[in-house]
């Protein structure tokens, strides 16, 4: 083991202090997080400043669609590397690389399947989701070719989600950011110099995704020598395989579920307006890193609880939650108050001058999630935890009412509210999914607690 962590950045999270080694992964993770939303906010940054706000809107509008089935890579190849992560803290090295294979085919499998599904539907899903006749076109123009190469993000997910299960937060962190960079350089040459527009865009953001996997897999062949598969390690072994399908497809699904109500809810955004759509997919942007904090303590805890899971060390995992909630609802406060004060200031980035309106749409988005990030951090918290010890089922519930929480707010606040109304479906998802994870953990802490008395 030493040897392996001489060669690499491997991190054994089953020693030392938990607060410490769960903030020190995060840092990293949390910087890796922010450069994975910066790919679309860079994309609707240039789009917006270049291309104007009705080319903002076509590209601000696919991303529930985007949520879709990106959301379902996130999650899926998540829960596929907490097997690897279990296997990992019990250190069953050979466990570790039959994982890798077991990961590297279902991510394959995967990536056609969606491929074939986003390609053949996506302009069915704008006309459904009622996009206004001026922007569907650079909608679709855009959304199709991100789905075509989503096995540029499906790999580039499984690759650094295995060196996360490893411990290794860092080297994920550097491949996101100079895949940023790429794409940062690559799509104003083909929305300007070439004249390639929005679907230039896309096409930018597939080829940077194409060179970050290359990155990774190189890093992996020379150092990371767990992560080597060897021949005889392809085999098939049917007990395995369902067990990472059995952690990840819910965790995929239940990325897809929230996704919907997404979906549901730009169809009522769609009904006020490019401006309102435009407004929602800026502020959209600004917000999506400011929870990253809050993503990033969540996939920390889930790699901290795998690890010491497989090495049925419960009494850290409670620990660990505890300086979690701590330092996770501190950073919630800090990030919410900083954007009630300056988020419109961010969001004039976008659409440049002379478009208050918008900005002050954006303006309300930010404060009426802001206030409420203290839940969404706590909703992470211990859904992740609960993936970490491969539990699925109320997670996915959980994402079930989110669902229905933005679907309500679709169809009843935007109805009476307008735009207000769409602000409020974030805060209510969040509280509708809160409530049951919350109830699980508090149970399985118990459940925990006891294990380790008995084992003690």
């Amino acid at each position: 083991m030493a040897e392996v962590q001489e060669k690499s950045a491997v991190k054994d999270l089953t020693e030392g202090s938990p607060a410490k080694l769960i903030f020190y992964f995060t840092l990293p993770l949390l910087a890796g997080n922010v450069f994975q939303q910066l790919f679309g906010f860079v994309d609707t940054l240039i789009v917006g400043r270049f291309l104007g706000v009705e080319a903002l809107a076509a590209v601000g509008c696919t991303g529930s669609l985007m949520f879709l089935m990106l959301g379902f890579v996130m999650g899926a190849t998540s829960g596929f590397s907490i097997y690897t992560g279990q296997r990992f803290g019990a250190k069953d090295f050979d466990g570790i690389r039959y994982s890798v294979v077991v990961c590297t085919v279902l991510a394959l499998i995967l990536s056609v399947i969606l491929a074939i599904i986003g390609v053949t539907w996506c302009r069915e899903l704008l006309e459904i989701m009622q996009t206004p006749p001026e922007i569907i076109d650079g909608a679709y123009s855009f959304i199709v070719i991100i789905y075509g190469g989503v096995a540029g993000f499906m790999l580039l997910q499984m690759q650094s989600n295995l060196l996360r299960a490893l411990g290794d937060s860092k080297m994920p962190t550097v491949i996101q950011a100079t895949t940023l960079c790429i794409n940062i350089a690559l799509e104003p040459v083909a929305i300007i110099l070439l004249g390639l527009g929005i679907p230039g865009a896309a096409g930018a953001t597939i080829v940077s995704l194409i060179l970050g996997n290359i990155i990774c897999f190189v890093y992996i062949r020379k150092k990371v020598p767990l992560l080597h598969t060897r021949r005889e390690d392809w085999h098939f072994d049917k007990k395995v395989v369902l067990e990472h399908l059995r952690i990840g497809l819910p965790m995929g699904f239940q990325s897809s579920i929230i996704a919907i109500g997404a979906v549901v809810l730009q169809m009522a955004l769609n009904g006020l307006g490019p401006v309102a759509v435009a407004s929602f997919a800026a502020a959209q942007r600004v917000d999506g890193i400011a929870v990253m904090p809050m993503i990033s303590f969540g996939v920390s805890i889930a790699a901290f609880t795998a690890q010491n899971f497989g090495a049925k060390k419960f009494d850290r995992i409670n620990e660990g939650v505890k300086k979690t909630v701590w330092m996770s609802c501190s950073f919630s406060v800090a990030v919410a108050i900083f954007n009630i004060f300056f988020g419109a200031e961010i969001i004039k980035i976008f659409v440049g001058e002379g478009q208050e309106q918008i900005v002050e749409y954006g303006r309300l988005f930010l404060v009426t999630n802001g206030v409420s990030y203290w839940i969404l951090a706590l909703l992470f918290i211990f859904r992740f935890t609960l993936q970490g010890l491969g539990q699925s089922f109320v997670p996915t519930v959980a994402g079930a009412m989110e669902l229905v929480a933005r679907i309500l707010a679709a169809i009843f606040l935007v109805e009476y509210w307008g735009y207000f109304g769409a602000c409020l479906a974030n805060p209510m998802a969040w509280l509708g999914a809160a409530i049951p994870l919350t109830i699980a953990f508090l149970i399985t802490r118990k459940n925990l607690m006891r294990l380790y008395k008995e084992d003690d």
